[in-house]
């Protein structure tokens, strides 16, 4: 896990997984396998919300609290001490959310602690954004591998991100917090 979340339980309490378990059985809708978190296409829609599945939003508070389950009553797995991580949505309970992160790692969290404001987490290696959505613009800023960026808008294989006062344009492959083809700003 990265340096933005702090884990609290190694392992699941047997108890927990029984009652994930049958709370699956009871709601298949919740148990959406997602192939490719990159590529799905928006079909289909939060029980809850009303908002496409999946779906990326950021962390809102400075602690927030992923669990097992979508309830208090479920142990916490995680805490992540950073605000502003994305989180990719992937299914709907009443106010929770069961989300991934960029290591994979799923749980419920409560809508509360989850805002729409995109991030996106710059992926691989040093990476340059240009002036332009077009890889022979000028380089405008030069962003590590890790940091979070605010995601302005994306179109065309392309985001615009901030990070700090300054901006520019990134190939979309290069962020984890986009899905291929999807609309945003």
């Amino acid at each position: 896990m990265q340096k933005w979340a702090r884990h609290v339980r190694r392992g699941r309490r047997i108890a927990a997984m029984i009652g994930l378990a049958g709370l699956y059985l009871w709601l298949p809708a919740l148990a959406v396998p997602v192939a490719d978190a990159q590529t799905v296409a928006f079909q289909e829609r939060g029980s809850s919300s009303g908002l496409p599945l999946p779906r990326f939003v950021s962390i809102a508070a400075s602690r927030a609290n992923l669990r097992t389950g979508p309830g208090r009553q479920y142990p916490i797995d995680w805490v992540y001490v950073r605000a502003e991580t994305p989180l990719q949505v992937i299914a709907e309970f009443g106010q929770w959310r069961k989300v991934r992160d960029i290591d994979g790692t799923t749980g419920w969290m409560h809508r509360r602690l989850l805002s729409g404001r995109r991030t996106a987490i710059i992926v691989g290696k040093r990476r340059t954004a240009h002036a332009e959505p077009k890889l022979s613009s000028r380089v405008v800023l030069y962003v590590d591998a890790g940091v979070v960026a605010l995601v302005r808008q994306c179109g065309g294989g392309w985001c615009r991100i901030k990070v700090g006062s300054n901006s520019g344009w990134i190939p979309r492959r290069y962020l984890w917090g986009s899905i291929t083809r999807e609309p945003v700003g």
